[in-house]
């Protein structure tokens, strides 16, 4: 073996186990159980302010998490996130689907009953309808970027992670959805 060929060998052989030891890691149990802690609940979370929790946002998560698995030898441990963010995302579209033939034969009847006065029961309920759909007249990046922000406590940068958008429009997002909802609704004006 020649001195050239003698030291590519030992310079490209180990780039090449490290290449393939970082594509199988996600199938280690211990790498697995890394990537759902770190992203099972802000996917969770995701799905819920996008489509709501009729559909069981937290299923969704919990098989794209299945499928991850599944494929596991095929996603590279940089792709994870995506790969899950996707699977989830068209699990929810299918459900959306499903949903529209559902609710054509299904109702569903909230509780009839409170120990609250009938004045604030009514109240609430008002105000709830109108948040709703003060939030449904949002556009849904707005919406979306508006809810990871606000209900689930995320910065700005977080936001625009999940988004994948940059920090300066997740903050104009946020802050039109803001300005949108205080137009909407008088009680968000009285601070």
């Amino acid at each position: 073996m020649s001195q050239k060929n003698f030291y590519l060998s030992k310079v490209f052989k180990p780039s090449l186990s490290l290449s393939k030891s970082l594509f199988e890691n996600i199938c280690d149990k211990k790498h697995f159980a890394a990537i759902y802690e770190k992203y099972a609940q802000g996917l969770s979370n995701f799905l819920y302010y996008k489509y709501g929790d009729m559909l069981n946002p937290s299923d969704k998560a919990q098989d794209a998490f299945i499928k991850l698995w599944e494929n596991c030898a095929k996603v590279t441990p940089e792709k994870a996130k995506s790969f899950l963010y996707t699977v989830a995302n068209n699990l929810m579209l299918n459900a959306v689907k499903h949903q529209k033939v559902v609710l054509k034969y299904q109702e569903v009847k909230p509780n009839d009953y409170t120990n609250e006065s009938p004045e604030f029961v009514l109240r609430k309920k008002e105000f709830l309808q109108r948040y709703e759909k003060a939030l449904a007249s949002l556009k849904e990046e707005e919406r979306v970027a508006f809810m990871l922000s606000k209900i689930d406590g995320k910065t700005h940068k977080e936001v625009a992670e999940v988004m994948g958008i940059t920090k300066k429009v997740a903050e104009h997002k946020i802050y039109a959805a803001f300005k949108k909802l205080k137009e909407q609704l008088e009680e968000l004006n009285k601070k």
